[in-house]
This record gives structure tokens, C-alpha cells and sequence, in this order.
């Protein structure tokens, strides 16, 4: 999959040195310029949401960067930014979702794992803080706390985010999102102002695949059964249909008890060369038991004719070391 703002390469580079300059309203017309003949692309959208954040519009910002993850799931970058924007306005909770987000996306993401272990410290700092409101004699709390801090570094204030470093993919850079500011609370610690947003022109590339975990705990099990699943969707929205039957299980329950291949056949005609197709997977909830698992969701489907919204459930089983589907249900 081409990354779609290529074409505006030159462009990008301009608004860049515009950002780089202070000029943001003028950058900003050059980008809704820009969108104005081509809104779905990603590096202009991109730019936007940097402006709106240099020009301290973290609301709009947040908009723009959501919708980014929305259209393309598949990018990291957005998904950090967004991060930081959370976490500049107390909200950690999100921050490290949108973080396990961009990693579960690019496991390979240095800045993301780095940005997510500063909100942890965050929340442990708030956490060890409670405590000690609870029990100001509980000795351990105030260790854990001490320790924190020295990690992270207890300023006074915030400081700008770094700007993570790509020189091989970028095609233009763009200036560090706004400030963190601290929260007015006695447990400060500085890792939500040393979060890394990244200005790097996105890329739409296939991510490295994660390595196998070996341990066999419950979470990890159901982290494994949801990315199965959102590689199965991810298959079907870029009609990789190959890809898509792959993640059927041998002993299959077709829908209609037909045979595998008049189903797989029946698959194939329904989407390939149908144009855009969106499949996306919202409120999902997974259920391990050994080599069975179960997950429930709401499934959002889109094309050029048809938009859908139901529930689906996917029984899935163990096979080969793969989580590969045994079952639909509609509903659950």
C-alpha cells in the first residue's frame, strides 16, 4: 500500500519550514490548501494536526489525529501524538491506551514503548501519592515514590516533547508539539512532559509482526486471539483475500454447511475488485478457555455501497500455534 501523500512531497517540505518559522497561519492555509484536492491524504492530515498542536489547539489537534487512526489504523505515529496530547491534559488513561495502540500497530516502535513506560511512571507516581494521603506512615509507598521520581526527574515544570528522529523515511520535519504542562498536584513526576510526539511524515508500510511470546498466561492468550482478529479484519479491508481465508481454521463451520471451497469461492467473489472496503473492530470482548477462545464485537463494515454496523462473535481455535477461526455467529 503506496503511502498517498508522496505526490505532495515538495509541498510538505514548504509547510515544514513554514512550522519551523512560527508562520503557522500561513502553514495552515498552505495544508487546507492542500486538502482541498486530495482530503484523505495522511501527510497532510498529519501536518495538520502538528499545527493545530504547535498553535496550541490541542482539542482540534486531538480530532484531527483521531480521525487519522480511524482511516488509517495501521500507523503508529498518529497514535503517539494523540498520547501526548492526553497525557498534556492529565488524562494518562488514554494516553496509555493510544499508546498500546501504536504498539500493538509497530511493535517495533521505540518512541511509543519509551512514551508508554513515562506514563506508567506517571500513573505509579499518582498511585503511590494515594497511598501515602491513605497512610502517610507507609514507609514502602514513600520509597516506591523516591524512586519514581529519580527515574523520571521531578521538574517544576514541563518541557517540550523530543521530536523522534526517522532521517531515512522523512520527507520533510516539522516543529515539537506544544508543551506538557504539569498537573497541580504534590506527586509530580515528569514523564508526561518528556513524552515523545513524533513530527515525521507518516508512512502507510506493512508493520513487523511481533515475535511469539513464550509464556502461556491469560492476557498474553488474549492478546494473541485479538491480534488474530484484527489481522483477519485488517486482511479483508485491503482484500488480501488469500491472507483472509488463511485465518480459517481446517474444520471451519461454513455458515450454510456448504463445502469450504464453494464458501471460499463465494468469499472471494464478494470482495475482490469491489472497490474500498473498511472493516473495523470496536468494544471487543475475548474469553480464553486452553485452546478455544470466543470474541464478541461490534463490526463496522464500509464500502462504496453499503455501510453496516452489527455485533458479530468468532469462536476461534489453537491450530499449529494460530489462533484461526472455527466459527461465526452473528450477534453475541
Amino acid at each position: 500500500m503506496l503511502f498517498s501523500g508522496l505526490s505532495f512531497a515538495d509541498e510538505a517540505t514548504d509547510i515544514s519550514r513554514l512550522l519551523r518559522t512560527g508562520q503557522t497561519a500561513e502553514a495552515l492555509q498552505r495544508v487546507e490548501a492542500g486538502l482541498a484536492s486530495k482530503p484523505k491524504d495522511a501527510q497532510l492530515r498529519f501536518l495538520k494536526g502538528l499545527i493545530l498542536t504547535e498553535q496550541n489547539k490541542n482539542g482540534e489537534a486531538i480530532a484531527v489525529f483521531t480521525k487519522l487512526t480511524d482511516d488509517y489504523p495501521e500507523l503508529p505515529e498518529p497514535y503517539n501524538n494523540l498520547a501526548v496530547l492526553y497525557a498534556a491534559a492529565g488524562q494518562y488513561d488514554k494516553a496509555r491506551a493510544a499508546l498500546e495502540m501504536a504498539i500493538r500497530t509497530n511493535p517495533t516502535y521505540g518512541t511509543a514503548h519509551e512514551n508508554l513506560g513515562d506514563v506508567y511512571a506517571k500513573l505509579a507516581s499518582q498511585s503511590y501519592d494515594k497511598a501515602l494521603q491513605l497512610d502517610s506512615n507507609n514507609a514502602t509507598a514513600k520509597l516506591k515514590l523516591t524512586m519514581v521520581r529519580n527515574l523520571v526527574g521531578n521538574t517544576t515544570g514541563g518541557t517540550n516533547p523530543k521530536v523522534a528522529a526517522n532521517s531515512a523515511a522523512a520527507v520533510a520535519s516539522a516543529p515539537k508539539p506544544a508543551p506538557v504542562k504539569p498537573e497541580p498536584e504534590p506527586a509530580k513526576a515528569s514523564d508526561a512532559a518528556k513524552a515523545k510526539a513524533t513530527s515525521e511524515p507518516v508512512k502507510v508500510t506493512e508493520p513487523p509482526k511481533a515475535k511469539p511470546a513464550p509464556a502461556v498466561s491469560p492476557d498474553k492468550d488474549e492478546d494473541e486471539v485479538m491480534r488474530a482478529v484484527e489481522s483477519w479484519a485488517k486482511a479483508w479491508s485491503n482484500q488480501d483475500t488469500s491472507s483472509y481465508l488463511n485465518h480459517y481454521a481446517k474444520d471451519f463451520q461454513t455458515p450454510k454447511g456448504e463445502s469450504r471451497k464453494s464458501w471460499a469461492d463465494e468469499r472471494r467473489s464478494r470482495i475482490e475488485g469491489k472497490g474500498r472496503i473498511s472493516v473495523k473492530i470496536e468494544a471487543a470482548k475475548v474469553s480464553v478457555d486452553g485452546s478455544s477462545a470466543s470474541v464478541s464485537f461490534r463490526q463496522i463494515y464500509t464500502s462504496d455501497k453499503l455501510t453496516a454496523n452489527s455485533r458479530k462473535t468468532l469462536v476461534l481455535t489453537r491450530q499449529d500455534g494460530k489462533w484461526l477461526i472455527k466459527q461465526e455467529k452473528a450477534g453475541g
